[in-house]
């Protein structure tokens, strides 16, 4: 192969700099999405929590994530033009605006205030824009975002949506926080003064939408469907054609794709309404039980809706809705590897999965729902080898598989109390853990792989049960008393007799873990770590959250998760912690390594996250004084796009290496304003990517994950 010389010094970046968790469950991700915008059939966007900000370029069988900020709560969308698009929600001070100017590559907040959330964005031209939100705040825009005024409406409500007819008319809509009342404001001297008009409903509004100046609709609550002919002027209420279907709905979303064509996400019953005559009647399009938060139509026929982290999407004007994201959603309570690519992750029921089991066979890249699930509202699962295991749930069931999943039989527990916690040290022996604060605890033991089972009633609720050998064990949980302090119990003779162990004054531990017999960790809302087989206990980590599960792969690395979507790790055996970006704000409840930089995480809404990065304490790459060029996105797996910083380039050349310098694609572009690259066939690594043109020759790091 070739190779060529880089003529500066080169060294590697830490890998710590990059998003060290990805998604493997749900795709392309699973953060709540609010909004969506699309400026053609192909290209679109969708924004959401955490910041989550999803571009597809071929009709959504892709999507690429960027990041407005994690701690930004994103609830609209919109661009206009190409290149240039807005995002509105929320930050850590109040309403805020983002704006990007390359097609989503890069978002700069343009707007910080303080205070309540922005809910909706609206451009009536590429200067002009208007953002409303809550309580009744109104910003207004005539540069593009380069500076914004605050409007008065009068009221202090909740603004919901707004819509523009043109630079100067434009509508609001929400609710009065006093009464909850929907209320519609309006302008013609754009934003100076506001007019209320009747809304006729006492129901909270949602959403506003005009087919032409005079023609409009506005979505609320319980049937809240209202449409004017006049401007505004008047509204009626829609009493004959929506009302019939439901007696109760949410509208979240209205959109027309023409004068006559209309859609209404309904959030609350999960349904999609079409009208084809200007909404003199409405047909049902069945959105498989999920509820849509908003809805936009780039064509009459082809139709982009979101809610929670689903993307649906219509190509026939709803006779069939494709769903572009993929992967279950439950809320998953445990996971566990008994080996590197074999996983297993159980779930409690959530709308229509009164229990779920999912499986892996090759390392979390596809995660497959097993149809005959075990038990109701599972807490805990593990496996004593590749195809034994066991799983316990909330009215304690405990239930066995020696197929790898596929079946199930139910296992004589010999109690009703809740079961959290798992374990086996061997084939044959194993431990589960439960109670709570109503029943007291208890602690099972088997010795038989299941067949029986021997209790221990305990005057103390457990959480999780750990063994770092045959005859040392340990179970954590929490005193039946108010201060629901923390407690350890310890074993040494195999289960067969529990004592007390230690008090921890703050409040239930959730999980436990250990290294070998002396040296082990505790987490709830606090961190704590032992050195002599849990006579004493020190560190008492704090964090924002309560930690549900910790698990150390190493003597000294080790993983806590919390129930905010947050991840910590130590590198010192617990000594300090550092915070490692999850990308999410979505509860966690287990943690699992199968080797030493390997590890999973599940939780809420089908949550599962993977790491496979090691540690590095690297000098950062080098950078030259200037940039002339961006890869984006950088880490990616499937395309690159090399963005040139002073527009479109007559002619590039873009070498792909190794990190030794081998060769491995060599492409040239001419007149491309941002040429795309497909590195589908790369394997996971560090690339060095060589670009050349009239302006010289720049080397930039490129990493395929």
């Amino acid at each position: 192969m070739k190779k060529f010389s880089i003529i500066f010094c080169f060294s590697f970046i830490s890998i710590l700099a990059f998003p060290q968790w990805k998604w493997q469950n749900p795709l392309p991700q699973g953060n709540g999405l609010h909004a969506v915008f699309f400026n053609d059939c192909q290209t679109g966007y969708a924004v959401g929590d955490f910041g989550t900000i999803l571009k597809t370029s071929d009709g959504g069988l892709t999507w690429t994530i960027y990041s407005g900020g994690p701690d930004y709560w994103l609830n609209s969308v919109c661009f206009t033009d190409a290149n240039t698009g807005y995002a509105a929600g929320s930050g850590p001070e109040g309403n805020v605006i983002i704006k990007t100017s390359d097609a989503g590559t890069k978002w700069d907040t343009i707007y910080n205030g303080t205070g309540g959330s922005l809910n909706s964005i609206c451009f009536p031209d590429i200067n002009t824009g208007y953002a409303v939100g809550d309580p009744g705040i109104i910003v207004k825009t005539t540069n593009a975002g380069a500076s914004w005024t605050t409007l008065s409406c009068g009221t202090a409500t909740t603004l919901s949506s707004v819509f523009f007819t043109d630079d100067n008319t434009g509508y609001a809509v929400g609710y009065n926080g006093n009464n909850g009342t929907g209320l519609i404001i309006k302008t013609i001297d754009g934003g100076t003064t506001w007019d209320t008009s009747s809304s006729g409903t006492a129901n909270p509004l949602n959403s506003v939408f005009f087919t032409d100046a005079n023609t409009g609709y506005v979505g609320g609550m319980s049937c809240s469907l209202l449409k004017t002919l006049d401007a505004g002027t008047t509204w009626s209420l829609d009493t004959t054609g929506l009302g019939p279907y439901r007696t109760f709905d949410s509208f979240s979303s209205i959109f027309f794709t023409d004068p006559n064509h209309g859609y209404i996400a309904d959030n609350l019953n999960k349904v999609i309404y079409k009208t084809i005559n200007a909404g003199a009647d409405w047909s049902t399009i069945n959105t498989g039980s999920v509820g849509f938060n908003s809805i936009y139509g780039p064509a009459p026929d082809t139709v982009y809706a979101v809610g929670g982290s689903v993307i649906g999407k219509t190509t026939d004007g709803g006779a069939s809705l494709i769903r572009l994201s993929k992967g279950a959603t439950p809320n998953l309570t445990s996971v566990y590897f008994p080996d590197s690519t074999t996983g297993y992750a159980v779930g409690n029921p959530i709308g229509n999965y009164p229990r779920f089991f999912l499986k892996t066979i090759n390392g979390g890249r596809d995660w497959t729902s097993l149809p005959d699930a075990p038990g109701n509202e599972v807490n805990s699962v593990f496996f004593t080898d590749l195809n034994t295991g066991f799983v316990v749930d909330w009215f304690g069931g405990i239930y066995k598989t020696i197929n790898g999943g596929v079946n199930w039989s139910i296992l004589s527990s010999g109690t009703t109390k809740t079961l959290n916690s798992v374990f086996f040290t061997d084939a044959n022996t194993g431990y589960v853990a439960g109670g709570d604060q109503y029943t007291g605890g208890i602690i099972l033991k088997t010795i038989d792989a299941g067949i029986t089972w021997t209790k221990t009633e305990l005057t103390y609720a457990l959480n999780s049960v750990y063994f770092p050998d045959s005859n040392t064990g340990f179970a954590v949980g929490f005193e039946l008393t108010d201060s629901f302090n923390g407690i350890v119990l310890k074993t040494t003779d195999g289960g067969t007799t529990w004592n007390f162990q230690a008090k921890l004054d703050y409040n239930p531990l959730n999980s436990v873990f250990f290294n070998d017999a002396m040296t082990g960790y505790v987490a709830g809302e606090n961190i704590a770590k032992t050195s002599d087989g849990g006579a004493t206990w020190s560190g008492k980590y704090r964090g924002t959250g309560a930690y549900k599960s910790i698990y150390f792969p190493t003597h000294t690395t080790g993983y806590a998760v919390d129930d905010e979507g947050g991840i910590i790790k130590t590198y010192d055996g617990g000594n300090t912690w550092v915070s490692d970006s999850s990308g999410t704000r979505n509860r966690f409840t287990s943690v699992f390594f199968t080797d030493s930089i390997t590890g999973y995480v599940v939780g809420d809404g089908g949550t599962i996250l993977k790491t496979s990065h090691r540690r590095t304490d690297f000098i950062e790459e080098y950078k030259p004084s200037a940039t002339n060029f961006t890869i984006c996105p950088n880490p990616a797996n499937t395309k690159i796009t090399i963005i040139p910083a002073k527009g479109s380039l007559e002619e590039m050349q873009v070498i792909i290496c190794t990190i030794k310098g081998e060769q491995v694609m060599n492409k040239q572009f001419r007149d491309q304003h941002q040429p795309e690259f497909d590195v589908s066939t790369l394997a996971k690594g560090i690339y060095l990517v060589k670009i050349q043109s009239k302006d010289g020759v720049e080397v930039k790091k490129l990493v395929i994950d």
